[in-house]
């Protein structure tokens, strides 16, 4: 095994500090730096979308089981189109077991759960609220910049990024809500932007209304009893919003991707790298699928099977198809179900007709949004089997997903 092989991180968010427990994990010695102190890291009043793909690297980390009660499960997601009114209901089956769909889970518990996993592995060296990283006098192993979609260390290192900002925004609020129970989720597509219904537990939601610029602005403006009168007529006659809990915030959403992800010993992860529409819930996931990648990688490294200079290109060449793949596919969904297109409205029909009709299709449209397209395995569709659904892929420590870390293959 290399001897002390050290990694410092930059940005210590959910994907940086993940980054470091992964590595710390992995054998390496870690420092954390982020110029915020660890209040302000977990002040924020946001709540995450958790796929499968996020569950088995938390599993593989030590960390599931302690964050799960603070988690709200849902065995349903209602995708509806609201121009055609055509629907759809993802359920467990579709993904050929019995567990949740996805997870709802709040910044807070979830960097609380973090930083005191960091703060307590002594391969960990914490540098938060500070100008400059304790160890700046020595060059690490491994630079690891998770500083965010501005970031600094992209900029610094000349690599250039494509991007598209849209034309709407995306207003995020807390309500307690009648008429959805405390395990189903919605997904919205409707002319002016997706609209997200996600579960927190005890009649809370947490609500993502995306929808031109200057309307969301309007919306925020809003009192309290006029804002709630808007989103009733927003949602579904059988959603019923009581209460706000969180003022609305509104913020511009943008597709960014950094035209590479590697520079020398330094690789970009999160969204210092990449950034897609939150329609679907793909943010988080797909920033700790790097995370992912790059633990497994760690690992060769400290076993003697890859050098650490070699880390970067390797990241590189496993994260570009998750990437294009999935941000191609939240870009299409913007693009094709933010209007009223009547050349649009039968094609988008069909898609609907088949998703309802055909469960192998369900499974196949649930895999690709849970576990990244690029982990979907070949299947043949269910009528092809005599059965109805696809069968279940291997399993993972008994809860059923993807072959075990062991097996993956590199």
């Amino acid at each position: 095994m290399p001897a002390s092989l050290h990694a410092r991180i930059l940005g210590a968010g959910p994907t940086g500090a993940l980054a470091a427990l992964a590595l710390a994990q992995a054998g390496w010695r870690v420092s954390l730096h982020d110029p915020l102190p660890p209040e302000a890291l977990q002040g924020r009043e946001r709540a995450y979308a958790f796929t499968h793909s996020s569950r088995e690297l938390l599993e593989l980390l030590g960390l599931w089981q302690e964050l799960l009660p603070s988690l709200a499960p849902f065995r349903q997601l209602h995708l509806r189109d609201v121009a055609t009114e055509r629907r759809v209901n993802f359920k467990p089956a579709d993904l050929g077991g019995a567990e949740p769909v996805g997870w709802i889970g709040s910044h807070q518990p979830l960097m609380a759960l973090l930083l005191r996993r960091l703060a307590q592995h002594p391969a960990v060296a914490l540098a938060l609220g500070t100008a400059a990283p304790a160890d700046a006098a020595g060059e690490p192993d491994l630079l690891v910049a998770a500083d965010g979609p501005d970031s600094p260390t992209r900029r610094a290192l000349g690599i250039g990024q494509w991007s598209h900002r849209y034309r709407q925004s995306c207003l995020t609020v807390q309500v307690e809500m009648r008429g959805c129970a405390d395990d189903e989720a919605w997904e919205l597509l409707r002319p002016e932007g997706p609209f997200a219904v996600l579960p927190l537990g005890k009649g809370r939601f947490q609500l993502v209304w995306s929808a031109a610029t200057a309307r969301c602005q309007q919306l925020e403006a809003l009192g309290d009893t006029a804002f709630l009168d808007r989103l009733a007529g927003a949602l579904p006659d059988v959603l019923q919003p009581d209460a706000l809990l969180v003022k609305p915030r509104s913020f511009p959403v943008a597709l960014q991707l950094a035209r590479r992800l590697h520079r020398g010993r330094t690789v970009l992860v999160g969204e210092s790298a990449h950034r897609c529409h939150p329609v679907g819930g793909q943010g988080l996931n797909l920033c700790w699928r790097d995370v992912a990648v790059l633990h497994r990688l760690a690992e060769r490294t400290a076993r003697g099977s890859l050098h650490s200079r070699r880390i970067g290109a390797a990241y590189g060449r496993r994260r570009w198809p998750d990437l294009l793949l999935t941000l191609l596919a939240t870009d299409l969904l913007v693009r094709v179900f933010s209007n009223r297109l009547p050349w649009l409205l039968p094609l988008r029909g069909m898609a609907f007709s088949a998703l309802a009709r055909f469960g192998w299709t369900r499974g196949l449209a649930l895999r690709a949004m849970t576990q990244g397209a690029c982990r979907l395995q070949p299947s043949l569709p269910a009528w092809a089997h005599g059965d109805q659904q696809l069968s279940p892929a291997p399993a993972l420590s008994g809860h059923g997903a993807v072959p075990a870390p062991s097996a993956r293959p590199e």
